[in-house]
């Protein structure tokens, strides 16, 4: 078993230059999803100058934007930031579904790490929760996610 070799990310990819996709609906959640996904770039050496920040309506619209920056081939890696807080209609599962999978089909078409930073939640309470407080932090987590996909990526080549 020794002679089995494993690949695996770090937080290393410092040189990279990283795209955040932000969702303005909602946006008392996601500036704190944000805040957490900057301070974590920058505390792992990434350059105010290498990342770019740019907002959407809603998280609905998020996979399309993400293409769009994915495609300028500019950025090693995108992080979605949004938060889906359930309601009393099916708008939830629409919105919530159409994000996850357009997020997922962006990376895959566009050979680019997608960091799934959006909440999908039932109460405002979880959403709070997840935005820094008892659960951490989501938006720290995708740039942490960004950061070692980057690096991972860039040992496997190609």
């Amino acid at each position: 078993m020794t002679d089995i070799r494993t690949i695996e990310g770090d937080y290393t990819a410092t040189t990279a230059r990283f795209a955040i996709v932000a969702s303005k609906f909602n946006g008392f959640i996601v500036d704190s999803l944000l805040r957490g996904a900057l301070d974590v770039l920058r505390r792992h050496g990434v350059d105010d100058k290498s990342i770019e920040v740019v907002q959407v309506p809603g998280a609905f619209e998020l996979p399309l934007v993400a293409k769009r920056l994915a495609a300028t081939r500019r950025y090693d890696a995108v992080i979605a930031l949004g938060a889906v807080i359930r309601g009393g209609t099916a708008h939830f599962d629409y919105v919530a579904g159409g994000c996850a999978r357009g997020l997922a089909e962006v990376a895959l078409s566009c050979d680019l790490p997608v960091a799934f930073g959006v909440l999908t939640v039932d109460t405002i309470e979880q959403a709070i929760e997840r935005a820094g407080t008892k659960a951490g932090n989501k938006g720290s987590d995708a740039a942490l996610t960004a950061l070692e996909m980057v690096s991972l990526l860039r040992k496997l080549g190609g």
